[in-house]
């Protein structure tokens, strides 16, 4: 199978307006959209049904999706991409653990028939059970893809929405790395990376997954929560989910109406 294992390290550092950092040990799916029905070769990891770990199609996209690969598709040739069929689609992201979900960020990384990477789709959701797509189309720099977007959905209440990103993206053989670098009021703000290296797929990597990164989902959620305790004890400024913009729209794929490249 294509689709495999990813192990490594989340780091998040903050400079404004004052240094603050963390870093978490993590594993993610990296799955192939091809490859979903495969699954059910695997005892630990199922699609649509109960497993240790478990993917589901709904658990992604706007609408919730039916088959995930079908709406990645649809989508991609709503943006104007013709011949996706041969595309190959990698999802990055956690699976449901012990029947628990969340993913505060997913990464869809779509190559064409030659393997070049030419779409990259950031599914964000926050901790109001609300997710929001962002479809870049990242340019080649001698180092990574990079691509640009401005904020336009409530993350963090400790950053306000007059916020843009930077995403860079290094699909390498042997491991991947992610890098979103975030501005407030056009000033540095916020770093957050990904750096993971690639492992097979099987059984026995998933009871040692298991073993070492019990429940990691809620692990997730109730880490946010704990750094916002110390953000908000150290007079980081709050920004209330209520005086957020709301989309037009909050059911369609959305981007940016400023979406910018870098080279």
């Amino acid at each position: 199978m294509r689709s495999h294992l990813l192990e490594g390290t989340v780091k998040h550092r903050r400079t404004r307006p004052f240094v603050y950092a963390l870093e978490h040990e993590v594993f993610y799916l990296a799955l192939d959209l091809s490859e979903l029905d495969d699954l059910a070769r695997f005892r630990l990891l199922g699609r649509n049904r109960w497993r240790p770990f478990t993917f589901r199609d709904a658990d992604h996209w706007l609408p919730p999706a039916a088959d995930l690969r079908a709406s990645v598709l649809e989508h991609l040739r709503s943006e104007g991409f013709e011949d996706v069929e041969d595309w190959r689609i990698t999802l990055i992201a956690y699976p449901r653990v012990l029947g628990h979900e969340f993913n505060p960020a997913s990464f869809f990384l779509a190559r064409d028939a030659a393997g070049e990477l030419r779409v990259v789709v950031v599914e964000v959701h926050n901790t109001h059970h609300e997710r929001r797509l962002y479809t870049l189309r990242p340019e080649a720099t001698r180092t990574a893809q990079v691509a640009s977007m401005d904020k336009d959905f409530y993350v963090s209440p400790f950053i306000s929405m007059d916020a843009s990103y930077t995403v860079r993206v290094r699909d390498e053989a042997d491991r991947v790395v992610i890098v979103i670098d975030e501005t407030e009021h056009g000033v540095p703000l916020l770093q957050a990376s990904v750096v993971a290296r690639r492992r097979p797929l099987t059984d026995l990597a998933l009871v040692r997954i298991l073993w070492r990164y019990p429940l990691v989902t809620l692990r997730t959620i109730l880490a946010i929560h704990w750094h916002a305790i110390w953000l908000w004890r150290r007079g980081a400024r709050f920004h209330s989910h209520g005086s957020a913009p709301r989309p037009a729209d909050p059911t369609r794929t959305a981007r940016s109406p400023r979406t910018t490249m870098h080279p």
